[in-house]
């Protein structure tokens, strides 16, 4: 009988050996499939993540100017024409102002100056405000919209209709605009008498009175005396949105004070300027025309300033 020959390898060490090499083949090739054959669609997503939240632009302005050195001397000689009658120390003193005590000069800064006279006393001040916003979702320009629109509502001055109106412009319950059915001409104030908001004077108001039920024929209405153009209104071409107030004050006996501001706001910063002349015993009340003109004018400086 012949007998069968011997093959090396097909048993023992050298079969354990070629299984283990198809098993790690095997598992290599499943590896494989799961890293590269899996499609893109299958890999999950956490659905906590949520859309992207878009955050507002910064404002324009991240500093503020020096308020003191921001009005030149001859400015101040116009606005304080006491102040040019004081000694030499006493002059550059009012002229050098006051700076306002703040926290932080890049948030908010101000200057007071002030200069008296025998018959009056002036004052001028700056107020200076950088509004920064702490909600991602609303921009340092629009928190300060609704500061100064807070502002404009706490002098009495109504919101014109054209302007944006954002979630915080009034507080509750306060219309910001002219009522359905309303002209809007008529929306910034016909019952106050308020000019409209391009700043020009209102039209003749309505009949302040009517005549008595007693039917008298001799009773007339009184009319209302028409506006004058210099009631606290919003001005135009000054920054990106502006208001001026006048107060007119009885100080003592006989003494008159009118108190005229300016406010107006560019991108983040607010600027107030607050221009006072107090008068004593026989003499006028200050005219509120000049005030306004003056006020005015340094507001339009300030403005240019911001420019820069």
């Amino acid at each position: 009988m012949q007998r069968k020959r011997y093959a090396p390898g097909r048993t023992g060490s050298t079969a354990r050996t070629a299984v283990a090499l198809a098993l790690g083949l095997g598992l290599g090739a499943g590896l494989t499939a799961c890293s590269s054959g899996a499609p893109a669609d299958d890999v999950a997503v956490d659905a906590k993540a949520g859309p992207a939240v878009t955050v507002a632009p910064p404002g324009r302005y991240r500093t503020l100017f020096e308020p003191c050195g921001a009005v030149p001397q001859a400015t101040l000689r116009d606005l304080l024409p006491g102040a040019s009658e004081l000694p030499d120390p006493e002059r550059d003193k009012a002229y050098r102002g006051v700076a306002a005590v703040t926290y932080d000069t890049d948030r908010r800064v101000g200057c007071t100056w002030k200069a008296d006279t025998p018959d009056a006393s002036h004052w001028v001040s700056l107020d200076v405000e950088r509004v920064v916003s702490y909600d991602a979702a609303v921009s340092d320009a629009d928190r300060a919209q609704e500061v100064y629109v807070r502002k404009q509502l706490a002098v009495g001055i109504p919101v014109p209709p054209t302007a944006p109106p954002t979630p915080s412009d009034t507080p509750p319950g306060t219309p910001t605009g002219a009522p359905s059915g309303t002209p809007s001409g008529a929306a910034t104030g016909a019952a106050s008498g308020a000019p409209s908001a391009t700043g020009s004077p209102a039209a003749t108001a309505p009949l302040a009175g009517k005549a008595p039920a007693t039917g008298s024929p001799s009773a007339t209405a009184t009319p209302t005396p028409a506006t004058t153009g210099l009631e606290p209104r919003v001005l135009e071409g000054l920054g990106d949105i502006a208001y001026i107030d006048d107060v007119l004050s009885t100080v003592g006996a006989s003494g008159h004070q009118r108190a005229v501001s300016v406010v107006f706001r560019t991108s983040n910063v607010i600027v107030t300027v607050s221009y006072r002349e107090q008068t004593s015993g026989s003499v006028d009340a200050p005219d509120s025309a000049e005030l306004q003109e003056k006020a005015r004018n340094l507001a339009r400086r300030l403005a240019d300033r911001l420019e820069e």
